[in-house]
């Protein structure tokens, strides 16, 4: 699966369904790069396309629960890849990176602020 693919499913994850328009903002890709993205992944019934109950006009992507299970086991396995290569670093390596650890949620924060921003 793809980088954008992949991100694209935890973008449904974490916001819930979303416009094609919005998906390739967040993605940095073309709407029709997005549409064609948004049929693969149809396709293997990772999303499905509903229509808005506020807007009849408006077609929403959402995701499957197969495609909620891929994301979830895609985090674990990373979690598991982070604790193997945490356990390889010096104590000073992990103090450090304990060290970052308000920075970098300081980030995330800011992220997930940036996509409330698109959403409305």
């Amino acid at each position: 699966m793809s980088l954008t693919s992949a991100a694209t499913l935890a973008t449904l994850e974490s916001t819930g369904p979303r416009r094609i328009t919005d998906l390739a903002v967040l993605g940095g890709v073309t709407q029709p790069a997005m549409t064609v993205l948004v049929r693969a992944l149809e396709e293997s019934g990772m999303v499905e396309r509903k229509g808005d109950a506020s807007d009849r006009r408006v077609t929403l992507v959402c995701l499957t629960e197969v495609g909620a299970t891929y994301v979830r086991a895609r985090r674990r396995a990373g979690v598991h890849e982070f604790v193997r290569l945490i356990d390889k670093l010096t104590d000073d390596e992990a103090e450090a990176l304990a060290a970052a650890l308000p920075a970098l949620l300081h980030l995330e924060a800011l992220e997930c602020q940036d996509r409330e921003g698109l959403k409305q």
